[in-house]
């Protein structure tokens, strides 16, 4: 039976270490990527460094030097002698998604001048549909209407999301929607450009050779786009150390990805960063007293519903649902009885998977909706606290 099979799957011994050291990685990568996203929006809102060029341009700069120095220091970016680096290769792939890294590195932190990162956050919910929509131009992909309906829901609830957003501002929606656009164009160019075996590059490698070009890049933007208005004594005001932090987190939260692609799957990748999303807009709430209204979290829990089927496909989520059904049978084995009384008298696998992703959907959306609701609560601890 197909339960048998997931139990046997559950069952199966793994290496105590190999689990130890995923969970580690997993939970890094979540520290790393959550904790970057809200240093950067407190630096620019609530520090008073209101130059998102100009940052990211720190960041690629220190970026640039922390890869040449792992490169000559350690084994981290062994993985460079795997690419046969040519300057035909370089001018092809690197300097075009450079430019689009770059571009895509500016739109998301200028984003943070406009809108609030729980929203932020909404809105990249979007950001499989421009990969996937991006992926039929190029002819990487084959149009499917299965995939086009998923597209819509996706779509329909990060509208409804937009609909319910109080603050909401066209140049920051903008700002959001053109670094998904450049993103998911750069990640498509590297498929179609670097997709042999011999020109894999982890994330790692891949900013060892993109960092420069877009350091390059930034500062010219920035000379056109900052420099008149920059006044020296915001970095006093922002603090130096902080800003060294800043740059340095932002660059361990690229090494914490590649260690958690060595060390888990691209399904453990993709139910990491839903949940990272989810603890993104609670703990952004709380920090900044943001208002979330209902419609945006029924538009919100649609988006990711839509992303949570994009990502794994129905087959998948009924082999997880089936999974966690038999951790539960197992974990109260007296309340569900013995096997034989299960195959008497039990319910239909079918039920049963049902009610389980039922309950787990219920208890997502009344976490999500407690922490929505009482975020005025803890804007107004954070206010006394000198959080907020």
């Amino acid at each position: 039976m197909v339960e048998d099979d997931v139990e046997r799957q559950v069952e199966k011994p793994r290496p105590a270490d190999r689990g130890i050291h995923a969970v580690f990685y997993v939970a890094s990568w979540i520290f790393f990527s959550n904790l970057t996203i809200l240093f950067n929006k407190w630096i620019i809102d609530s520090r008073g460094f209101r130059y998102p060029v100009i940052l990211t341009c720190w960041h690629l700069i220190f970026a640039t030097i922390a890869t040449q120095v792992l490169a000559r220091t350690t084994t981290l970016l062994d993985g460079r002698k795997n690419v046969k680096m040519t300057g035909r290769l370089y001018l092809r792939a690197i300097v075009p998604i450079g430019l689009l890294y770059s571009a895509s590195l500016v739109c998301s932190n200028m984003v943070y001048l406009y809108l609030s990162v729980a929203f932020i956050q909404m809105l990249k919910a979007a950001a499989p549909v421009a990969v996937l929509l991006t992926s039929w131009a190029w002819g990487v992909e084959d149009p499917s209407l299965k995939r086009f309906i998923n597209v819509l829901l996706i779509v329909a609830g990060v509208a409804l999301a937009s609909f319910g957003e109080i603050d909401f501002s066209v140049a920051g929606f903008l700002f959001q929607v053109g670094g998904i656009v450049f993103e998911a164009v750069r990640l498509v160019m590297i498929q179609v450009l670097l997709s042999g075996d011999t020109q894999k590059m982890d994330p790692l490698v891949s900013l060892y050779y993109y960092a420069p070009i877009c350091a390059v890049m930034n500062v010219i933007i920035a000379i056109g786009s900052e420099a008149n208005k920059f006044d020296p004594a915001d970095l006093a005001k922002a603090g130096y150390g902080l800003l060294l932090l800043n740059a340095a987190i932002a660059f361990l939260l690229n090494v914490s990805s590649v260690f958690l692609i060595g060390k888990t799957s691209g399904l453990v990748m993709t139910l990491t960063g839903i949940l990272k999303n989810i603890l993104l807009v609670i703990i952004s709430v709380m920090i900044w007293h943001t208002n979330i209204t209902w419609l945006q979290c029924l538009g919100y829990t649609i988006a990711l519903a839509g992303l949570l089927y994009y990502s794994l496909g129905w087959d998948q989520i009924v082999l997880l649902s089936q999974a966690a059904w038999v951790f539960v049978a197992k974990a109260g084995g007296d309340f569900t009885g013995s096997g034989a009384e299960q195959q008497q008298g039990g319910l239909p696998a079918a039920v049963r998977r049902t009610l389980v992703m039922g309950v787990a959907a219920f208890l997502v959306l009344f976490l999500v909706g407690a922490f929505f609701y009482g975020g005025g609560v803890a804007g107004a601890v954070g206010e006394q606290l000198g959080v907020a």
